[in-house]
């Protein structure tokens, strides 16, 4: 079976290809703008033409879209996260339309939540912010697409590897930082919001199914804990793990907050529906999650891995 990973060198693509590329009979075809990619393709600039070319110069048996861009501005936001599936679906009719596709959505699609209430695929979307928008946009092109595709809703993830670029491993690398220094102060922003949070390695399992399961398959699935925790519960987690003598200030005047996660203070995802179509269920519960983050982190002074 030959997998097309788009999004190889992110966060979730590396899992996600680690993960597929230890099935057996599984060749995992590395596709994205790094030079080093073996099929050279940027969804966000690419012309329908040459990625029908590509794409059939890969024959791929099923396509998993990683690519995407989370803090960028919106413009960026528009042309990876909206534009790129359009032309990819676009590619795929053309060049591999018998192959599946299995496209990584986000919870921040929703918008906010009412405290208390799992949120299902069937629910109404308003999302809040560009980014939320913008991959919603992406997730209604996979889903009215014709193809045999299916969207993966995935909730806020954590675990090894996490970028800087996100809260979990920003806080990771501010702690690592700190050290056991008692006078070390950590200034954040408002961490009263709850997140349904979600392990990476969880995430690449779904993957895994979504791409092995015989459809047609329900066009989006949640994919996350069904469980939701407050942010602060995340940061004090890693910080106890760390062994912080220090101070953390939260709501700290000029403390940066999260583009995705503005005036959204609840999210949760109903996961019965991955559990029934794929029979998927999260193995890892948060504590788990910051114990492997933690772990993996890059000691102060060793180089990223």
């Amino acid at each position: 079976m030959r997998i097309l990973v788009l999004g190889r060198t992110g966060y979730l693509g590396a899992h996600v290809a680690d993960r597929l590329g230890a099935l057996p009979d599984v060749r995992v075809l590395d596709a994205g703008r790094s030079p080093g990619a073996g099929f050279g393709i940027d969804l966000a600039a690419d012309r329908t033409e040459r990625l029908v070319k590509t794409l059939a110069g890969a024959a791929p048996d099923a396509v998993v879209n990683c690519a995407g861009a989370t803090g960028a501005d919106p413009v960026t936001l528009a042309e990876v996260n909206s534009r790129g599936p359009a032309v990819l679906c676009a590619a795929l009719r053309e060049a591999a339309p018998q192959a599946r596709l299995v496209h990584l959505g986000s919870a921040a699609e929703y918008g906010p939540g009412a405290f208390g209430v799992r949120v299902g695929e069937s629910a109404a979307t308003r999302p809040v912010t560009p980014y939320g928008a913008t991959k919603l946009a992406g997730t209604v092109t996979v889903a009215t697409s014709g193809l045999d595709a299916v969207v993966l809703r995935v909730g806020n993830p954590v675990g090894p590897g996490a970028p800087a670029t996100g809260l979990p491993g920003r806080i990771t690398a501010l702690l690592r930082e700190a050290g056991p220094d008692p006078a070390a102060v950590l200034r954040l922003g408002d961490l009263s919001a709850y997140r349904d949070f979600v392990d990476v390695r969880d995430v690449a399992r779904a993957v895994e199914l979504a791409v092995t399961t015989p459809g047609p398959l329900q066009s989006v699935l949640n994919i996350s804990t069904g469980e939701a925790a407050p942010v602060r519960e995340l940061v004090h987690g890693l910080a106890r793990r760390a062994g912080f003598r220090g101070r953390i200030e939260e709501n700290a005047g000029g403390a940066p907050g999260s583009a995705r996660s503005a005036d959204v203070s609840w999210q949760c995802s109903d996961v019965t529906a991955a559990e029934r179509v794929l029979g998927w269920r999260p193995a890892r519960q948060l504590d788990d999650m910051l114990a492997s983050l933690w772990e993996a982190a890059p000691r102060s002074g060793s180089p990223a891995p």
